[in-house]
C-alpha cells in the first residue's frame, strides 16, 4: 500500500475520534469556566443581600433568599456526587435548616468548590454515558448542562428578590 494511501486511511479512520475528543475537551473547559464565573457572580449576589433580608420571599409559595442559596448548593452537590463521579456530597440535609448569612455562605462556597473540583477531575470520555435520572435517562453531558441551568434559574430569582428590596444586583458575570 502506498505511504500516502496509508496516511489518508489512518487520518480518515481516526479523525472523527480526534475531533470528538477535542470537542469534549472544549465543552469541559467551557463548562468549568462557566461554573467558576457563576461561583463569583452568585457569591457576590449572596454577599450583597443584607442578612436581615435572607428570610425575604416575595410570596408565600416561594423559597426565601437564604433557602434559594441552600437549594442551589444542595443541588450542585447532589448532581456532582450522584451523577458525575464526585465524592461525598458536602452539603448535608441539616444545612437546609441554616438561616444565618455566614453559615449559608459557607455552604455555598463549599458546594461550588466541590462542583469545580468534580468538573476538573471529570473524564470527558463519559459525557455520552447515560444515567438514571428521576425525570428519565440523561447523559452526563446533560447533567453538566443541568448543573449550570439550575443555578442560573435560582440565582435569577434571587436577583428579583434583591430588586424588590431596593438593591441593585451586581453586574452580570457570564462566560
Amino acid at each position: 500500500m502506498p505511504k500516502y494511501l496509508l496516511i489518508f486511511c489512518l487520518t480518515f479512520c481516526f479523525y472523527p475520534m480526534l475531533m470528538a475528543q477535542n470537542t469534549s475537551d472544549l465543552f469541559m473547559q467551557a463548562s468549568l469556566q462557566k461554573l467558576k464565573n457563576a461561583y463569583r457572580y452568585t457569591l457576590s449576589v449572596a454577599e450583597q443581600m443584607p442578612e436581615d433580608k435572607y428570610g425575604f420571599k416575595p410570596v408565600e409559595a416561594e423559597m426565601n433568599f437564604g433557602a434559594q442559596l441552600l437549594h442551589l448548593s444542595a443541588n450542585m452537590g447532589w448532581l456532582c456526587s450522584s451523577y458525575l463521579g464526585g465524592k461525598d456530597n458536602p452539603v448535608t440535609k441539616a444545612d437546609a435548616q441554616l438561616t444565618r448569612k455566614t453559615d449559608i455562605l459557607a455552604v455555598l462556597k463549599k458546594a461550588y468548590q466541590f462542583a469545580i473540583v468534580t468538573l476538573q477531575q471529570y473524564d470527558p470520555a463519559h459525557l455520552g454515558d447515560s444515567v438514571h435520572f428521576f425525570a428519565g435517562p440523561m447523559t452526563q453531558l446533560q447533567i453538566i448542562n443541568l448543573l449550570n441551568d439550575h443555578q442560573t434559574h435560582h440565582r435569577a430569582q434571587m436577583l428579583v428578590y434583591e430588586r424588590l428590596n431596593g438593591i441593585k444586583p451586581p453586574d452580570y458575570v457570564g462566560w
